[in-house]
């Protein structure tokens, strides 16, 4: 068996120290990019619901067209019918 030296201990922890870092540093890019990720699916979300509300505007606007059309048929249907000088 090969006798373990305090320089082979010392060369060892000195990798294993590296390799922590290096792990580290790609924790900390892992959750910076997911930040990133997180703020584009907002941005998108923010984007989806103003397009929600502007469908909903469009719904409401084209409702109350409806309503005016079918009051003005009505009011032709019924002049039809009235007496005219």
């Amino acid at each position: 068996m090969a006798e373990v030296t305090q320089e082979l201990v010392q060369e060892l922890l000195r990798r294993l120290h590296q390799r922590a870092d290096k792990s580290d540093n790609t924790a900390h890019d892992l959750r910076n990019e997911l930040n990133s990720m997180r703020l584009v699916i907002h941005a998108h979300q923010n984007d989806i619901n103003n397009l929600y509300t502007m469908l909903h505007q469009l719904d409401a606007r084209l409702e109350r067209i409806e309503n005016r059309l079918e009051l003005r048929e009505l009011q032709e249907a019924q002049s039809r019918f009235e007496p005219h000088p």
